[in-house]
This record gives C-alpha cells, structure tokens and sequence, in this order.
C-alpha cells in the first residue's frame, strides 16, 4: 500500500542467508558498545554498516511495538507507555551515531545513505504514531489518568506521548492519514537535500588567495591556517578562505583589502542561490509541504503547529517577544553605523580619497577599528590569552567544576573518528562517573558548519544508562606547531556548547525520553545561553585568560577593556538575530497557496523584513533564507526565536545567580536540582518559575546586551 513502509533486507543473490546475517552480527551498530558509557567504537564502524542496521533496528522496534498492540491484557501505564518508551533503543543508537558522524564527518557514502534513509525512516515514524490500535491503547491509558495516581514525572510522560501521537496525525481520517504519510516523506527528502546543498555550497563558496598581501591584516596563525586549508584541497601556493555558516563572516574584521572583502561577503550570502547547490525551490517546496501538513492536522499554519509544543505556546507570543526587542536593537545599530560612517569619512579626508557609504562587508573592518579606539585593544592583543586549551581546562571545565563539583579526566585510549577529536571521562562531586565529553573542535571540508551539541547516548534510569554527548565547532586549525588562539566569541561558543553538554550530562530522570536535553528548542538554548555568562565572568576571565607563551595572566586593565567591550556592537548583533527569526516566522506564518515561486524565494525576504520593520541594509540578517540551515534543514522550523526567547530566561539566571552570591556551588546545585537534571519531566517554563520565583522578565537581557529599552 502506498505510503506505508516495511522494513525488508535485501540480500544479494551472490550472498548467502548465514553469510548475511554473521555480517549482522559483526555489526557495531546493532549491540550496545562495550566500551565505557556505551560510547561508540567508532573504529569499528564502517559505511557499509548503516543500511544494514537501520533496517534490523527499524524490524526490531516494529516488533517491539506489535507486542504492545496485541498484548492480550488490558493497557496500563506500563505495558503501554512505558513500553513505548523502552521501544527503539537500537534504532535510537544507529540514528545518533548515524546522524552526528553525518554532520561532523560526512563523505559521500554517508550522504547517499542520508538521503536513500530519509523517507524512509520517516515511514517508520509514520507506522508507528498512525498505527491506529496502538493509538487505542496510548489514549485509553490517557483517558483514565486521573485514577492512575502517577507521580509527576509518569504523568508527564504519559502526557507526552498522548501528545506525540495526536501531533503525528493519530486522530485523522484514514485518506488523510495517507496523505499525511507522502508529505511527511517529501518534507524528511527535502530538508535533507536542503542541509546537503548548504554544506556543498559552502565548500565551494571559499575564497582563493594568489597573493599575500591581499591578506593584509591577518595574523600569521590566520595565514598558517588559510595556506594549510588550501594545501587541504591540493591548492599549492594559494590561500584559501574558507566560509562559515553565518552571513557574516569574522575575518572581515582584520582584511585591509575592501575588494576581497566585498568578494568574500557576496560568496556568503549567494551560497545555494542558483548552480547545482541551488535550494530557492527546495525552499519553496519544503515550505509549502509543511503548510500543507499543518492544515491536515487542523492547525492554520506551520509555525502555529511547531510552536505549540514549545515554551512560547503561539506565533504571536513568539514575534511578540522579538518586536520587543527589535525597536532598541535597531536603533543601537543605526547609531553604530553612524558612528562606522564617521570613521569611514575621517580616514578618506585624511587620506584625500573618495569615501563610500558604509556596506555590510565593511561593518566588521571598521567595527574593530572604533573598538579598538573606544577601548584600547583589539583582538591581536587579546588573542594570545585565549589559547584553546587553556581555555577549555582553565575556563569551562573551571566554571563547571565551581558550580556542580565536576572534575574531568582525558581517555586517550578511547577510539575517535577524527585525531583531532579529544575525550574526556566526567565525574560528579563524589567521584561517581556521569559520563564522556567528546570535544570536536575544528573545522573540515566534511564538516556542517556552526557550533553544536549532539548526543550519542542520552540519560536514564530505567535503562540504567549514563551520557556520552559531543561538542562540535568549526574553528579554523592553525599549521603544524602553531597555537589555537581564538577570539572571544569563540571563547563565548566553547562556554554555549558546553551548557548544552552540562544539560545532557546533568540528566537525572527515570524515563529515556524525558532526558536533557530532549525540550523544546525554545528551551533547550536556555542552558546553553545561561552558561555564556561564565566566559565574561572576571573570576573566571582571570583563572583562564594566560598568555600562551609566558603564562602571564592577562593584565587587569586589558581585562577589563575585554568585559566592557562585550556590548560593543550589541545593536547589529541582536538586530541580525531578530531579523533572522522574524524571517523565519515570516516563512512559516504562510499559507500553501500562499508560498512564492522559487524565482521569487528572495524578494520574499526582502519584502518580510521590510514588514517586520528590520530591513536595514548594513545589518543583514544572521542566515539569508537559502542556507539558513536552522529552519529548512535542522529542528527549528518557525523555531529559530528560540535564541532570544531562552536567552530572556538565561540572563534572568545570570541576574539571580548575581543576586546569590555568583559563583558558587550552592547556586550551582540550586539550578542543577530545579533545572539541568529535570530534562522535561515537567513543563518547561514550570521549571523555570520553580527556580527563579517568578514569569521571565525582559529587562536582564537588554541589560546584558547592552541595547536599554524595557
């Protein structure tokens, strides 16, 4: 029947039945690692072993799940919900191990197997949640809740998955049901084609260098790094720029040369805008197949369907927030590119050359020079204090060690997929292992870009399993024998990512899908952006900010420029971000027959930021729609508010952290306790007022932000 999906293993002619199934008993994939935490052997892991145990571990939780239908005795929570729970582990470990060596160190086989994969394991989904007597069971046990006498944490999972099933379509017609089934695999088809063509366009959108001093600017760790990047792909005698996943892109900040500048910064926001990586009409079709979906389900758009399930509840709550914010934001950027204009017009009168009007690919260059003015520093100065290293054991792993009692040991003899791929054991305040910490910090050609935590293995007592989550960023690798030496907001990124990482290894719950940090997007950036606040705390600061050379700390006077510049440029950076979820929204809010041709795809853009009222030329906003990963290719559909909403919640931490001492492990175990070890065994925003005591409040974001407002 069309639509449906039976999990079948297709075995070649040539190869006999034994010989296939000892090839499935050699697979990795298919059994619990043996090594510590069940981390995985990734040197055991082949491409050929994907296929294979996705379809084994899809069969075996299809069985899983007929047991529950034709259990012969009535449904309970047990047999039925938390069956349900236990259900999948397997297919869970090959996605998760699938799903994060595909995003940190993918190859065209892997990309095949992700798009042959996609549709499919959407059918899987699809015949599990549309499987009408398994429905049956599930609300039965939900119909008769308030008689079951659950505690908190059983009734919310129950809640959970009542939810899960009505959000899949459990209550629709069997016609629609169908339908419902060939839009959910176009749209797993789509996003996947759209995530692979942002990594193409990407990669092919670096900037090629034949001389020198067109880099003029650029440290010689940067040089070192640009020459072995080109040397990478076989370029000799060149160096090569290569782009990050942002529409700005940070070494426009030190390029003297306003040529290449321009040339780098129109590579950026072209990416996948025409060629063979072209997304506009994977846009438009992905836009138009979940608008199509929401209406099936009864919902008026996409973004009314995706955020009710999240902290925000509505589209209107969401954009609300953001046009909060917008107003101040915009009106810091305009004065800081009045202030950017200035400089341009000085520096032309003195040199007796024409000026020009300020563009976004100057904002960076001329930004640093008023810092540096305003401030007295600039990021050469800076740099050599923050050495990775240093930073990772010194900084986070400090913070960590100050709020929660947690100390971390390297595991050399523990296999990774990449040399560069580091692993750390965690242990809590008594000793007791938590888990591993396997930090991937470099940038590759294979790489997706950004910054991001997954997990290979998630918390939970009732399969008596610890953590195993990752952080990956893309920062650039210096030469052999050089320093990592990075920027502060690379620093702020290592300190983001890893509250992510606190929030997974901090898990305490009974159920595997309650863990941290399976919440809503617009909560899962909560203890991420709260634990931002660290990498500019002065105790902190002060413990990791060494010279890499000397040891010598960094001087106070220098770190306390550093602390004040962190709102410099406040304005651009929360107007980019604003703009980027407010075009979001825009995309999501649309009916079917309201989505644009794919020709039309940027005109779209320009005319809803132009409504939202951020359509400011020199501020573009954070991701340009056709690499804007986020929303067409990751979880964040109309979900990219997430960022500014949780960050209210984060700074409102950082105001009552102040307020308690700062950092402390009292304050520290208070929010673990409330917080970081609840994953959703309660409602979010329930979390949050528990700990800090009342509804979120705006102000201390501005605040830290520097924008003022209220």
């Amino acid at each position: 029947m069309k639509g449906v999906f039976v999990a079948i293993l297709v075995i070649p002619p040539a190869v006999s039945a034994s010989a296939a199934m000892a090839a499935m008993s050699d697979n990795p994939l298919l059994e619990p690692s043996t090594l510590p935490y069940q981390m995985p052997a990734f040197d055991r892991i082949r491409v050929s072993d994907y296929i294979p145990a996705f379809e084994e571990a899809m069969r075996a939780q299809l069985r899983e799940v007929a047991a529950i239908v034709h259990n012969p005795k009535p449904p309970t929570f047990a047999n039925t919900i938390v069956a349900l729970d236990r259900s999948g582990q397997v297919l869970q470990r090959v996605s998760f191990i699938f799903d994060e060596l595909n995003s940190n160190n993918t190859n065209d086989g892997m990309q095949k197997i992700e798009t042959a994969m996609a549709p499919r394991r959407s059918a899987h989904r699809d015949a599990i949640y549309l499987d009408h007597a398994l429905w049956k069971r599930v609300d039965a046990v939900y119909r008769q809740r308030a008689s079951l006498r659950l505690d908190p944490e059983s009734l919310q999972l129950l809640e959970r998955w009542h939810a899960r099933f009505v959000r899949a379509g459990a209550l629709l017609a069997p016609a629609d049901r169908v339908r419902l089934r060939t839009l959910n695999a176009e749209v797993a088809a789509l996003t996947t084609k759209f995530g692979q063509n942002v990594l193409k366009a990407t990669t092919n959108g670096a900037i090629t260098v034949d001389d020198v001093q067109d880099l003029d600017g650029l440290s010689a760790e940067q040089l070192s790094a640009a020459r072995q990047a080109a040397e990478a792909r076989g370029l000799k005698g060149t160096w090569l720029i290569p782009l990050q996943n942002t529409t700005q892109q940070p070494v426009l900040a030190q390029l003297a040369n306003r040529a290449l500048r321009e040339r780098i910064f129109k590579a950026s926001v072209e990416r996948a805008l025409g060629g063979a990586a072209d997304n506009r009409a994977v846009v438009t079709a992905i836009v138009k197949a979940r608008a199509e979906r929401a209406a099936l389900l009864g919902y008026d758009t996409h973004a009314a369907y995706a955020i009710e399930d999240e902290s925000a509840a509505t589209p209107a709550a969401a954009r609300g927030v953001l046009l909060r914010i917008a107003p101040a934001a915009l009106a810091r950027a305009e004065q800081e590119a009045a202030d950017l204009q200035q400089l341009i017009d000085m520096q032309a009168k003195a040199q007796a050359s024409p000026s020009f009007t300020l563009q976004p690919w100057d904002w960076e260059f001329y930004s640093e020079q008023v810092r540096k003015a305003r401030f007295d520093f600039d990021q050469a100065q800076v740099a050599p204090y923050f050495e990775l290293n240093r930073v990772v054991q010194d900084g986070v792993f400090y913070a960590a060690h100050e709020l929660y009692g947690l100390t971390f040991k390297e595991r050399r003899d523990l296999p990774v997929y990449q040399p560069d791929v580091r692993v750390f054991e965690v242990f809590d305040a008594d000793g007791t292992g938590l888990g591993l910490f396997v930090a991937d910090y470099f940038a590759r050609d294979n790489k997706q870009g950004g910054a991001w935590m997954n997990a290979y293995v998630e918390q939970s007592r009732l399969l008596k399993r610890k953590v195993v989550v990752s952080n990956n960023l893309n920062i650039p690798k210096p030469g052999p024998g050089q320093p990592v030496l990075l920027t502060f907001d690379e620093v702020t990124t290592l300190f983001h990512e890893f509250g992510h990482a606190l929030h997974g290894l901090l898990s305490d719950v009974e159920y595997p899908s309650l863990a941290s940090p399976e919440t809503p997007p617009d909560f899962v950036e909560y203890p991420s952006q709260y634990n931002e606040m660290w990498a500019r705390e002065p105790q902190v600061v002060a413990h990791y900010a060494h010279h890499y050379q000397t040891g010598a700390a960094m001087p106070p006077e220098l770190l306390a420029k550093v602390l004040e510049a962190q709102q410099f440029d406040a304005g651009y950076t929360t107007t980019e971000a604003v703009a980027a979820a407010l075009l979001d929204l825009a995309w999501y809010q649309l009916h079917a027959s309201q989505v644009p041709a794919a020709d039309e795809v940027p005109a779209f853009e320009t005319a809803a930021l132009k409504a939202a009222g951020v359509d400011y030329a020199p501020v573009p906003p954070r991701y340009h729609t056709t690499y804007f990963r986020h929303i067409f290719s990751d979880d964040y559909s109309a979900g990219y508010y997430a960022y500014l909403w949780s960050e209210v919640l984060a700074r409102d931490t950082g105001a009552w952290m102040h307020a308690h001492g700062g950092l402390t492990r009292a304050n520290g175990d208070e929010l673990r306790r409330s917080v970081l070890s609840r994953g959703r065994t309660a409602e979010p925003l329930d979390l949050f007022r528990n700990f800090y005591g009342r509804a979120p409040d705006i102000g201390p974001l501005l605040q830290y932000r520097g924008i003022g407002g209220g």
